[in-house]
């Protein structure tokens, strides 16, 4: 075995922090071959950007936001599915990989079962219920404001919090080991070119770029998993093939089954963390077990710069140690495109949550335009702000990724689970429930996270001071226990409260999901007063452009206002976008991927435990 003196490990250290000073230069991505693979990728992704940002209606509010409803199922499962791998996954659940084992891919299977109650049941109550955003069905389910604003405020701080700065986190450490590059120079590079083509393109943008980046994430993974397993396993287990079913091209008619056949695609593709992601960072843990499993504080402050473990680096060592020039460009390419797919998505819903939710309370008169011009300032202002954030992630929870991500969500997410699962199956439920029901679940969520942030969750070294009435449940067994709280008190409010008439309900609830009856919602006055509020420059007269004012207005995607529509073509586009028809035979052929999905989930869980 190759050892290191003590004055070549001490010269690896900065003598400031006793962080791991930046790889050597032949650790790098420093040739050829990988800078051109890198080059070359970014110019393909800022193509496809540039391209949606021209071909698609980007004038509107909804060509923005929601791409016109216009997008196939194979692109949107591709997005949907990207959109959640983010480099939190490839660094963090490969480093719970090296630490726990195999276990740690549940996380990822248990959502192939989410994924078919929300293609099956959640979503056509949203298409029918004709909203751009999630508060927004609260607003029309119950009535009022202050569940959608709430729902708005906390969404972004989780945005914040929870996805933009564990990506941006977990991603630069894999940058700065790959490339020698200061955390927050390589920060803001990233976030400055997935910036462009998200405020330039708007949702089109965000799917077509994360098709192209789900094809080469899978790509670069699958090569890697090859020259892992052949390193050290080729030759010690049996060699067996993971099953990965054609997707049939038949799926073409944009309706309802699209969103379903969206969701059982992301559904296979959800099991791939496990060979892509988990497995390899065990392999990790087993070829550089004296920088990945190390145990004592101080060997591990001398490998990565942190005392509770350096399993964050599995993944990364894995490149850089493993692939050849050219490849190892590719695989840079992947935790590029992993970080800058998550964030793109993440950025677009959280400016139209701003924009829709709240921007519009503040604004009662702002035009289209404003409203356009809004949120493409709100991505500058969250960029900003999670880049603040980013230190309070690198000390949360001793620095384990995965766990803070998990935590976190297990703290905020129960009630609003809670919420939206009495709302759409349980019609009693009225405003002061949910309501009441979410903040006593934001009070007991957030008592313990400030007191795990305050104590700190231990180590094996060292417990933690946190009381055990407040800590002493594991995160996972007191989100269960929040939830059902969530439940009890939503419930309980509700059946002491007045109910809401059913003429507020129809197509809103599961058991009216098919009334034909018309519905009045609770929310029409305020939606009557906005309506007055807009157009308050359509009688302006349009004015001379100069070059520069039309090049800006085509970077913005300002460019076309686009015709007034007739009543008639108003009530067109509204039925089509709260169409949920489905032919029959595509019903059928989605609901046989469904079962066999399902078959597929129960398996591997059973075969895996």
């Amino acid at each position: 075995m190759e050892t290191t003196s003590p004055a070549a490990m001490a010269s690896t250290l900065s003598p400031s922090t006793g962080t791991p000073s930046p790889p050597e230069m032949s650790e790098r991505i420093r040739n050829a071959a990988d800078i051109s693979v890198i080059v070359v990728y970014f110019m393909v992704v800022m193509a496809v950007g540039l391209w949606a940002m021209l071909k698609t209606n980007r004038g509107t509010v909804g060509g923005f936001f929601l791409a016109g409803r216009d997008v196939a199922w194979w692109p949107m499962g591709a997005s949907l599915f990207a959109s959640n791998i983010g480099s939190g996954h490839f660094v963090g659940l490969a480093g719970t990989g090296a630490a726990s084992g195999i276990a740690t891919a549940a996380f990822e299977w248990n959502a192939l079962f989410l994924l078919l109650v929300l293609g099956w049941f959640f979503v056509p109550i949203y298409i029918k219920a004709g909203v751009m955003t999630m508060p927004e069905y609260l607003r029309k389910r119950f009535g009022g404001k202050r569940l959608q604003i709430y729902l708005s405020v906390l969404s972004l701080f989780i945005c914040v919090a929870l996805r933009i700065s564990l990506d941006i986190f977990s991603g630069a450490i894999f940058i700065k080991l790959a490339l020698g590059l200061d955390l927050y120079l390589a920060i803001f590079i990233l976030l400055a070119i997935t910036a462009i083509y998200t405020i330039t393109g708007g949702l089109a943008s965000v799917i077509y770029t994360d098709t192209l980046q789900t094809i080469v994430m899978l790509i670069g993974s699958f090569i890697l998993m090859g020259f892992e397993f052949t390193e050290k396993y080729m030759n010690a287990i049996p060699s067996y093939s993971l099953f990965s079913p054609s997707h049939d091209p038949i799926f073409h008619c944009k309706d309802m089954s699209h969103v379903k056949a969206a969701c059982i695609m992301c559904g296979y593709l959800k099991l791939l963390p496990m060979f892509l992601m988990v497995m390899p960072g065990m392999i990790s843990r087993i070829l550089y077990t004296e920088k990945v499993a190390c145990v004592v504080p101080s060997e591990c402050v001398k490998h990565c710069g942190t005392e509770v473990g350096c399993t964050n680096y599995a993944y990364p060592m894995l490149v850089m140690e493993l692939m050849p020039d050219g490849l190892r460009g590719l695989m840079l390419s992947v935790m590029l495109a992993s970080l800058m797919s998550s964030l793109t998505s993440i950025f677009n819903s959280a400016s139209t949550l701003f924009t829709m939710d709240l921007y519009t309370k503040i604004r009662k008169r702002a035009s289209e335009r404003e409203l356009l011009i809004a949120g493409r300032l709100f991505i500058i202002l969250l960029i900003v702000i999670s880049i603040l954030w980013v230190p309070l992630v690198q000390v949360s929870q001793n620095g384990q990724l995965f766990h803070y991500m998990e935590s976190i969500s297990s703290y905020l997410g129960p009630p609003i689970a809670a919420v939206f699962l009495l709302a759409i199956f349980c019609k009693r439920v009225n405003e002061q429930g949910a309501f009441w029901g979410l903040m006593t679940g934001l009070v007991i969520g957030l008592i313990r996270m400030t007191a795990e942030f305050a104590y700190g969750t231990g180590s094996c070294l060292a417990a933690s001071d946190c009381p055990k009435i407040i800590c002493g449940v594991h995160y996972l067994y007191f989100a269960i226990i929040l939830f059902f709280v969530s439940i009890t008190v939503i419930l309980g409010i509700s059946l002491l409260t007045k109910p809401i008439p059913d003429v507020h309900l129809y197509r809103l609830c599961w058991t009216l999901r098919n009334s034909t009856e018309e519905r009045i919602d609770l929310d029409a006055e305020d939606k009557i007063h906005e309506e007055a509020d807009d157009g308050i420059d359509e009688d302006n007269p349009e004015e001379t452009r100069g070059c520069l004012r039309k090049t800006y207005d085509l970077f913005c995607g300002l460019q076309k206002k686009g015709p007034k529509l007739s009543k008639e073509e108003e009530e067109a586009l509204k039925k089509k976008l709260t169409d949920t028809s489905e032919k029959p035979l595509w019903r059928t052929i989605v609901n046989i991927n469904a079962i066999l999905l399902l078959t597929v989930a129960v398996f591997v869980h059973a075969y895996f435990a």
